[in-house]
């Protein structure tokens, strides 16, 4: 009897380690699948992550008149430039999904991309303008639009249609007020105010013919002041730490290069033009 006793240990051993090994493979499987799902989850967030949409802009190459072969290169660079507005847009759109509040891509990324576009397209007026009839209004092929849901881009020249509307009113202030202090917004003062640089002392003697069209757009500049100022306090808290930049500051700076290009391309009419009004665009913000 004392003999059988080491088999009967031998054989307990043998199925207690048998036992133990198929919980360990249990638990690998298991920990195996586990791990299958989570990364098929994190998947599928990613998948998600980088298809938040894509923009849709109007096509601007059929809506031109016959370009003159002086101004045929820069109507072609500015063309190229609106695709590339439109790529840097969308990479926009992927790098930044989850930021903000329900508005951030209309105000950090279409809103800042229709004003680029109406600067480019200011300029494509203006390069036809200066030898043939220079094309007018076409601003209103400005805005873009976002197709959700990871549609395709039909924007830049590929032909696409946009039916947004446009994200800023140019309302129009009596006058022709300095815009250099229009920022001092007294509301604004928890949050700071927007500061840009005075522009009516920049501008040479304005012909009797283009006065109107000025004072008009240095009215304008003002209020693109108060609205940049009114963002500022509308958006407290939104965004990371270059909000106020991509969000504000960039798209009043684009804003402003083409108002400023109107204001030049209206002396240029019956007068030297002036050049160089692009340089007090930029604008800066006080803490």
């Amino acid at each position: 009897m004392s003999r059988a006793l080491p088999k009967y240990n031998k054989r307990r051993v043998a199925i207690i380690g048998g036992a133990a090994a198929v919980a360990l493979s249990g638990a690998v499987i298991a920990g195996s699948a586990l791990a299958g799902e989570t990364s098929e989850n994190n998947n599928g967030q990613a998948g998600t992550l980088a298809s938040p949409g894509t923009i849709s802009c109007p096509a601007v190459d059929g809506s031109l008149p016959a370009i003159p072969a002086s101004a045929q290169d820069e109507v072609t660079r500015n063309l190229a430039l609106l695709d590339t507005q439109i790529a840097e847009a969308n990479k926009r759109l992927v790098d930044t999904v989850g930021q903000g509040g329900a508005n951030f891509v209309q105000n950090a990324i279409l809103g800042p991309l229709e004003d680029k576009r109406v600067a480019t397209l200011n300029r494509i007026e203006t390069a036809i303008g200066r030898t043939a009839a220079k094309p007018e209004g076409l601003e209103a092929l400005a805005p873009c639009e976002l197709n959700a849901d990871g549609a395709a881009d039909t924007g830049g020249e590929a032909g696409g249609e946009a039916g947004a509307e446009p994200t800023e009113t140019a309302t129009e202030a009596p006058g022709g007020a300095d815009d250099g202090g229009a920022g001092d917004a007294g509301d604004a003062g928890a949050v700071g105010t927007v500061n840009c640089p005075a522009v009516e002392g920049s501008l040479p003697a304005i012909p009797a013919s283009a006065q109107d069209e000025v004072t008009r757009n240095l009215a304008l500049l003002d209020t693109q002041i108060a609205e940049a100022n009114q963002r500022l306090i509308d958006t407290v808290g939104q965004g990371g730490a270059n909000f106020v930049q991509n969000a504000i500051l960039g798209p009043l700076e684009d804003k402003r290069v083409a108002t400023l290009n109107r204001i030049e391309t209206a002396i240029g009419r019956t007068a030297a033009k002036p050049e160089g009004l692009e340089a007090l665009a930029p604008c800066e913000l006080n803490q």
